[in-house]
């Protein structure tokens, strides 16, 4: 193995270990009673296209004869970071804060709140298949799960 590439190694390892030291930042939970759900969404949205950037320029970069390690390295962490981000939403503000547990004897409510666990869930677990790849597939199915829980989140009864 080139030296190059085990340097490269090393310093991806680093990086991502070091990422597991960031604690999730919550709103707040007091709780204060300020919100700002479409904000949240807004952000959702825009660490997705930041998730996505990331994966195109660590698949440009991977391209190249004589790659720039240390770029492709800061993309890899850029990526991770946007992608927690997107997971530290769903849970420290939807699901710990907004979402709330409704009694299962009103249906019509139960199948909404039950829909949302489900949607916010896949929102989830896709943003950590971003960390696992640069598969730009992913990216469009997590723009369509967090359009399918804007929705619901805000226009479905």
């Amino acid at each position: 193995m080139k030296k190059s590439t085990k340097l490269f190694i090393s310093a991806l390892f680093l990086s991502v270990m070091s990422l597991s030291a960031f604690q999730a930042k919550a709103h707040c939970e007091i709780p204060c009673g300020i919100y700002g759900d479409s904000i949240r969404i807004s952000l959702i949205y825009e660490h997705i296209e930041t998730v996505e950037k990331s994966m195109n320029m660590i698949n440009e970069l991977s391209a190249q004869t004589n790659p720039d390690y240390n770029q492709l390295v800061r993309w890899v962490v850029n990526k991770e970071e946007h992608a927690q981000k997107i997971q530290d939403i769903v849970s420290q503000y939807f699901l710990h804060q907004r979402i709330k547990p409704v009694d299962p004897s009103n249906k019509e409510a139960y199948a909404k709140y039950q829909k949302q666990l489900e949607v916010l869930h896949h929102i989830s677990v896709f943003a950590m298949k971003s960390k696992q790849s640069t598969d730009l597939n992913i990216i469009d199915t997590l723009r369509k799960k967090v359009g399918d829980f804007e929705e619901l989140y805000f226009h479905s009864h």
